[in-house]
């Protein structure tokens, strides 16, 4: 065992590979086991200790996106009046979502880049806590409607804005003129939906 590796106490080396896996996948490295055992300065060995192969390093760094993604959401929600309208509602989640993607986009592309295993039940837990909160904040801004198809609805406009800028169909910058886009995309369809639902004139 090298030094450095002697100096994580239990539960410390997984914490910190995940951390350089991390940086390396955020400094525009190739995520590889090797690279990231150099990183952490221990031997190359190590990160076998806690993932059986890469595949098992992205999805415990998925995890940890999705862990981050919603907790962000969750501080936006909470930074909200609680009679915040919910085009208002809907377009901070939707900055807050964009944002995140733009801000972490090599973690963002792992998360969604590939299909949950289901055994990965870790992995699947953390998307589940993504997918309630969404699914919480439209039953609550639209009771008595199908919330989940609502939800479904309103992730994929964020999450296809999301790559719409990633991809660089969409200018990435400044960041006023990014949420400026998010506000009035979401405004719009719920604008464009009252008016569907809205009963027709003279009946």
């Amino acid at each position: 065992m090298s030094t450095s590796e002697k100096t994580y106490h239990h539960g410390d080396l997984r914490a910190a590979l995940l951390t350089a896996a991390i940086a390396s996948l955020e400094g525009g490295e190739q995520l590889s086991m090797r690279a990231v055992a150099r990183r952490a300065g221990v031997s190359q060995t190590a990160p076998y200790r806690h993932f059986a192969d890469r595949a098992a390093l992205d999805a415990a760094v998925a995890v940890e996106g999705f862990t981050d993604l919603t907790d962000e959401l969750s501080d936006t929600l909470a930074a909200l009046p609680d009679d915040a309208a919910a085009a208002d509602v809907l377009g901070a989640l939707g900055i807050a979502y964009v944002g995140f993607a733009l801000r972490r986009p090599a973690v963002f592309r792992l998360m969604f880049g590939n299909e949950c295993d289901p055994a990965d039940g870790e992995r699947v837990q953390a998307a589940g806590q993504l997918h309630a909160l969404l699914g919480g904040v439209t039953a609550r801004l639209f009771p008595g409607v199908a919330s989940p198809a609502i939800a479904t609805g309103m992730w994929s406009v964020a999450h296809g804005l999301a790559f719409l800028h990633l991809d660089g169909k969409l200018r990435p910058e400044p960041s006023d003129d990014v949420a400026e886009r998010i506000r009035a995309a979401i405004g719009a369809l719920l604008a464009a939906g009252a008016v569907a639902n809205a009963p027709a004139s003279g009946s």
